[in-house]
């Protein structure tokens, strides 16, 4: 049935992503340099073909359902998780952090948490959809994982809608 089928790899997709922000999260507190940038590499592999089938092909058929000013809320979610990957690459690169900073950096990585448990619960709507319609919404899925872009540079490369500027600030 390709309700179950959606949900299994939706749900797998949720779990990924939320692992790899708790790992991001830990390696901040460690101050483990190596792991912050793999997590962040990690993070923004998982996210990149995630967040653009949603937006090409689960958003658009969830419309009538949800409504435009929930999707709208998604998208919203989306361009500031796009954002605070974004600087959180930027932090990675600096030097050593302050632990004001790493505060700053695990909190900013938190923010997206919720987006991913909102979002897992959009699978229960999706059964509502016609089966030719979850076809669609799992064909583009299997393009965009293909095409493997990460998150930032499908943002930035291919994404219209623009992202918000986040700055992470050093949390005392």
């Amino acid at each position: 049935m390709l309700t179950d089928e959606f949900a299994i790899a939706f749900r797998e997709e949720h779990r990924e992503i939320r692992d790899a922000l708790l790992a991001l999260i830990e390696a901040f507190r460690a101050h483990n340099k190596a792991r912050i940038t793999a997590m962040i590499g990690k993070a923004a592999r998982l996210t990149g073909p995630h967040f653009r089938y949603e937006e090409e092909a689960l958003y658009p058929s969830l419309v009538e359902v949800l409504g435009e000013d929930y999707i709208e809320k998604m998208l919203l979610d989306h361009d500031c998780a796009i954002g605070t990957v974004n600087a959180l690459v930027e932090l990675a690169d600096k030097g050593k952090l302050s632990e004001a900073e790493t505060r700053g950096a695990t909190e900013a990585a938190r923010t997206i948490l919720p987006h991913v448990s909102d979002c897992e619960g959009l699978s229960i709507m999706t059964e509502l959809l016609p089966d030719r319609q979850l076809q669609r919404i799992l064909d583009r899925r299997d393009v965009c994982k293909r095409e493997g872009l990460g998150l930032v540079q499908w943002a930035t490369q291919v994404r219209k809608r623009p992202f918000v500027k986040i700055k992470v600030d050093a949390v005392r």
